[in-house]
């Protein structure tokens, strides 16, 4: 099947009992059993579920992996791959990963004796200087969040495959509609389906998919021992949401393209940063490895803090949210919101500067966006 409609048709098929096209909520906790040692395939929806099921199967299948394990967030899905490693285990990183990742490493993990690198990944030579005798994981974002910097996925894989090391790639910016990491030798992709791939901003989720059968198997028990697994109805939820994905992610990415133009040539901004520019310093790599560009835009103000807010306060169209990935609009400033905790020295170090906005741009009409940013634009 061709990936549009592996969305609409992967691991879902009409109800047996009743013949619906829309796969049922099993919503309960338990199950019976026909008697003592059999059951149906289900005792208890912690270790499983059909609906869930049905979503882990349908997510599989687009990222190409034969395995799919289904959690309560994308954090758990982390650290659930977390997990996997023990005590005294080495972890290089990803430098611009998401906050909620480095604040699990960094304040929770290090309690563990798991230590941690972090580097610049756009730069695979990065990643392999920093790989240390006991190094068992590489961690890579792509594009990373905000900062999207992109990350030749061949180039780290084989970089993994040399020493022996596992290789997990957050992808939750492209969708499988966009990046596939899987076919770039990673052992494990992981997407946050909060965003794109649920796409209406009413559930949490996270997904682990892999291909490796030992590694399936190891994922599948921590999800049912920790037990960090989602609702059926949220499963059933995010089915909805999948169908429509190619069609979304589309109109993310031509509605991002134009608007990053825009941006790109407005004299109150001071750079922008979109993979699909040829501007962004991986472009090539991110047309090579990519189908699209994605509809995550950031862009550095001129003016640093009193510019982001005075943009933040004019907007009457995009959405003043620290989610992305949705129909809506949204729009962030990380100084003052997401990373307004980190101290300021840090935060630069790390190039989130003041003037920093990240915009995830929706599927509304890219003319009334670009009319609404310009207006508060021209209040700056």
């Amino acid at each position: 099947m061709k990936f549009d409609t592996k969305v609409v048709r992967s691991g879902i098929s009409p109800d047996p009992s009743t013949g619906a096209i829309v796969p049922p909520i099993y919503q309960s906790a338990t199950y019976v059993l026909e008697e003592v040692g059999k059951d149906k395939g289900y005792d208890y929806t912690r270790a499983s579920n059909p609906t869930r099921e049905m979503l882990e199967n349908n997510l599989a299948a687009l990222d190409g992996g034969k395995y799919g394990i289904y959690y309560s967030s994308g954090m758990a899905a982390v650290d659930s791959v977390m997990k996997l490693l023990k005590s005294g285990d080495h972890i290089v990183c990803s430098d611009d990963v998401y906050g909620g990742v480095s604040r699990l490493y960094n304040n929770l993990l290090v309690n563990y004796d798991l230590t941690f690198t972090y580097v610049n990944s756009s730069n695979p030579q990065e990643v392999e200087d920093a790989i240390q005798n006991n190094t068992k994981l590489i961690w890579i974002e792509t594009p990373t969040n905000p900062l999207l910097k992109i990350t030749d996925l061949d180039a780290v894989g084989k970089i993994a495959k040399r020493h022996g090391i596992l290789y997990g790639v957050d992808s939750t910016f492209s969708t499988p509609a966009l990046l596939r990491p899987l076919e770039f030798g990673a052992d494990i992709t992981m997407h946050s389906t909060t965003k794109y791939l649920s796409g209406h901003n009413q559930i949490i989720g996270g997904i682990l998919i892999t291909n490796d059968d030992e590694l399936g198997e190891k994922c599948k028990f921590i999800q049912k021992t920790v037990g960090a697994v989602p609702s059926p109805f949220d499963c059933w939820l995010t089915l909805l949401g999948i169908k429509t994905l190619s069609l979304r992610v589309t109109r993310h990415c031509e509605n991002a393209q134009v608007i990053a133009e825009f941006l790109e040539a407005h004299p109150k901004v001071e750079r922008v940063t979109y993979p699909g520019l040829p501007s962004h310093p991986q472009y090539d790599i991110a047309k090579d490895q990519m189908d699209g560009f994605s509809g995550m835009i950031s862009m550095e103000l001129k003016g640093g803090i009193p510019s982001g807010i005075s943009l933040m306060n004019g907007l009457k169209l995009c959405s003043l949210a620290e989610s992305l990935g949705a129909v809506e609009t949204m729009i962030t400033h990380p100084a003052t919101m997401t990373h307004a905790d980190v101290p300021k020295d840090e935060r630069l170090a790390r190039g989130l500067t003041d003037g920093l906005v990240r915009l995830s741009v929706g599927i509304e009409d890219s003319e009334d966006i670009i009319a609404d940013l310009n207006q508060a634009l021209d209040k700056i």
